[in-house]
């Protein structure tokens, strides 16, 4: 029993919260009932995700006990879309954005639409392993954004997949909200000891673990509305890290002059009211994080006293980034930087020895594909692009055949008409704060590679704009992403870059799988590069 994490060539973030001690007892206790866990050989699974927890700036803390240290450490993923609905999308999916086809956090942008509730949430892991009967079922928290949407049935609708199913309404509270219970609308007030929505969580999480069945194994997967705004803590915890400010990192604060131009319309440097909201702003985000520490205790704890612990896999990861002013940019997450793409993720169970860390690149659309292996199940079985770490985490898999890139998306969002606080901005821009600094925009709709392999760690991204605007990062030598290198990198790298960008776009299954520039096996053929005039390229290139 051990926690694995996965390094992605990258700085390591500590935390000082009791997640920390939790996963620790994870690590360290033993279970006594070695009979239930032989009439149930198949593993449970808990997974517990977080909301725009961010891993590079900070937001998992910084100080955590000499004990924990020997056994754990922190590292991260990427997502494939550093926004909430579509990454949950990818997540439950194990596909890329432009397969399941969620583009934002609106019911036009196919967040929990009629059209996801019938193409895609048939085909989400979940739905695999409630189709199959071995496994029972348990959501609890935020599903998708626009769940609960009176336009696309309401709370009433429960996706395929669920045995037990309390998700909310729409986006992350924590008082005043509705909860979806099996279809039936529940609805919470302000009344702390009954209504905190992360505590709320917590509880009905011990009451399915306590009454399930025991007869079969179990899929559990609880989506705090923390660290998200509104930043509401317990009230215990309200006072906490009085002194704690957003890190000054080397790219806080700092104008992005060669970004894409929504970076380089951010005022720098940023007025003291700004950066005073943004500093209050990161301590409350810890302090909504300390129940969620309590609700990680609890269901660890409770596994150990039903004697499942050493027959359950615990993962912890977060639905995407966040900032909070990195190139001057005020807060939120969207862009395509480490800070917004880069998530935790921890994990522990079965055979899975201490003290580990892997230098592979994990997408969150590898999540299905890893629980379903973990279940018994094949991703062959199934449409998705993600590929299993299982084998890695059991010290079965061949690090040699993993990929070398994954894809990030993003399709931004703007209004047609100018914001009346930022007339001179003109129409398209949207998410603005005071000093008409814009978080997104109509083009700021991206794709990027991003390799880590022995011989690189680049991000290679194109903006579907007017300029095409490239940006490129050399992420050994300039960690913070200071320095666009487009115009200075080596041509033929940009070609094979811009290859493999154009072929993780049109991928589906197991194409997302395939060697990457980086890869030994990958051979570059230009002819991909032009596939819309097949004809005139054969002649000239043969």
């Amino acid at each position: 029993m051990a926690l694995f994490v996965f390094n992605s060539a990258s700085k390591m973030v500590s935390s000082p919260f009791v997640i920390l001690h939790c996963i620790l007892i994870c690590v360290t206790l033993h279970c006594n009932n070695l009979a239930e866990a032989k009439m149930n050989p198949r593993p449970n699974i808990v997974l517990i995700l977080t909301d725009d927890l961010d891993v590079s700036i900070g937001g998992m803390g910084s100080i955590f006990s000499k004990n924990v240290l020997l056994l754990l450490s922190f590292s991260v993923v990427f997502v494939a879309s550093p926004l909430c609905c579509p990454s949950r999308a990818s997540i439950l999916t194990g596909k890329y954005p432009h397969n399941h086809h969620v583009v934002n956090n609106t019911l036009e942008g196919n967040c929990s639409s009629t059209a996801w509730q019938k193409t895609q949430e048939p085909e989400t892991f979940p739905a695999f392993l409630q189709k199959h009967g071995i496994y029972q079922t348990f959501f609890a928290g935020k599903y998708l954004n626009e769940y609960g949407n009176k336009k696309a049935g309401g709370v009433e609708h429960v996706p395929p997949g669920w045995d037990h199913w309390f998700a909310l309404e729409r986006n992350s509270k924590y008082y005043n909200y509705t909860l979806s219970v099996n279809g039936r609308a529940q609805r919470h007030g302000q009344n702390y000891s009954e209504d905190y929505l992360t505590d709320v969580l917590a509880n009905i999480s011990i009451d399915f673990l306590e009454n399930k069945s025991n007869r079969r194994p179990f899929f559990m997967m609880v989506s705090t509305p923390a660290p998200h705004s509104p930043w509401t803590a317990a009230p215990q915890y309200e006072s906490n890290f009085p002194n704690i400010k957003a890190p000054r990192d080397p790219n806080f604060n700092v104008h992005g002059k060669d970004k894409h131009w929504l970076i380089r319309q951010a005022k720098t440097p940023m007025t003291n009211s700004s950066v005073e909201f943004l500093d209050n702003a990161y301590r409350k985000r810890w302090r909504t994080l300390l129940s969620v520490d309590d609700l990680v205790e609890k269901v660890v704890r409770k596994l150990e006293v039903r004697g499942e612990l050493s027959n359950t896999y615990v993962i912890f990861t977060s639905d995407n980034g966040y900032h909070t002013g990195q190139f001057s940019l005020p807060m939120d997450k969207r862009q395509l930087y480490e800070f917004d793409i880069r998530v935790p993720l921890l994990v522990r169970g079965p055979n899975i020895k201490p003290n580990q860390t892997s230098p592979l690149l994990i997408a969150n659309m590898d999540l299905g594909p890893t629980i379903l292996d973990i279940a018994g199940y094949s991703v062959n079985e199934t449409q998705m692009d993600g590929m299993s770490f299982l084998p890695t985490m059991t010290g079965k898999g061949n690090s040699s055949t993993w990929r070398s890139d994954v894809l990030v998306e993003y399709e931004g969002e703007g209004s047609n008409i100018s914001d009346p606080a930022c007339p001179l901005l003109g129409p398209g821009v949207s998410e603005c704060f005071p000093d008409c600094v814009c978080e997104d925009s109509y083009n700021n709709t991206y794709a990027c590679v991003r390799t880590v392999a022995q011989a690189a760690n680049l991000q290679y991204c194109e903006f579907d704009d007017n300029e095409v605007f490239v940006e490129v990062y050399n992420l050994t030598a300039d960690p913070f992403q200071l320095s666009n290198i487009a115009k200075s990198i080596d041509q033929e790298v940009l070609e094979k870059m811009n290859h493999r960008l154009m072929m993780l776009q049109s991928c589906s299954g197991q194409s997302c799988r395939t060697p990457g520039v980086y890869d030994s096996q990958f051979r570059f053929d230009p002819r991909l590069m032009f596939s819309s005039l097949p004809a005139f390229y054969d002649k000239h290139l043969e």
